[in-house]
């Protein structure tokens, strides 16, 4: 018996044949919804970018030959709902970001260390003169670590005013309940050098530095001289009195 030709593919309607946001939005999971297992190259990273549109524009036209409709108006109802979840799926992440991310710039700033560190930056009249004020913040970068009355923080805060703008950088440290700066300083754009807010740690490393060379001065000594320090002095010699003193 000979084979039977192949029939060609149902022709799609013209009002069915639009771009399908469901499929666009929902690429992959669309796909397996709507019978079209083309769908599954959005999974495949860099095929992703280019798929999604592919199934925007050619989505339609799949899913009308892939599966079986009751009528046009039966698919375009569906589709429609597809596009539906769509927007409400990606509301919800573009939420769950925004909720993450606010709620991360609050930890940041509600910290102790943040609050102390503003506090130190409205302080100097260096730094308020040149921003203007009132001084506002934007997102933090970095990290606090705390464990207890312990930790250290590291941050990078932008800050401006109604004169510039620039960044607050510091590194901290938390002992025994207390943070404690061990830099501090303010970058302002245009300006090369940095304000040094807290200028007790720039005393506390040249001290430092004054007794690191006072305790590595006696090994820059001679090896000699060393040697004559350490060598005690040889006690002179008592000579005995003369016999004949002793017999006149």
């Amino acid at each position: 018996m000979p084979a039977k030709p192949e029939q060609p593919p149902a022709p799609v309607p013209p009002e069915v044949d639009r771009w399908n946001w469901g499929a666009f939005l929902l690429n992959w999971i669309w796909g397996i919804g709507n019978n079209t297992f083309i769908a599954l190259l959005a999974l495949v990273p860099f095929v992703n970018l280019v798929m999604v549109f592919v199934l925007g524009a050619k989505g339609s036209a799949w899913a009308w030959r892939n599966k079986s409709w009751e009528s046009v108006a039966h698919f375009k109802r569906v589709q429609r709902n597809w596009a539906i979840a769509g927007v409400v799926v990606w509301l919800a992440v573009i939420g769950l970001f925004a909720a993450l991310y606010f709620s991360i710039a609050a930890a940041f700033k509600s910290s102790d260390v943040y609050q102390q560190a503003l506090a130190k930056l409205n302080a100097n009249a260096e730094a308020t003169r040149l921003l203007g004020v009132p001084i506002e913040t934007g997102f933090p970068m970095g990290s606090i670590r705390v464990s207890g009355p312990s930790g250290e923080a590291q941050l990078s805060i932008p800050v401006h005013g109604n004169r510039g703008k620039g960044t607050l950088y510091l590194e901290a440290t938390k002992e025994m309940g207390k943070w404690r700066f061990d830099h501090i300083q303010l970058e302002i754009e245009g300006r090369e050098e940095r304000i040094d807010l807290d200028p007790s740690t720039s005393s506390k490393d040249r001290r430092g530095t004054g007794r690191e060379a006072r305790h590595t001065a006696p090994d820059a000594s001679p090896p000699s001289a060393l040697a004559a320090r350490r060598t005690p002095p040889t006690p002179p010699r008592r000579t005995p009195p003369d016999s004949t003193l002793r017999n006149s």
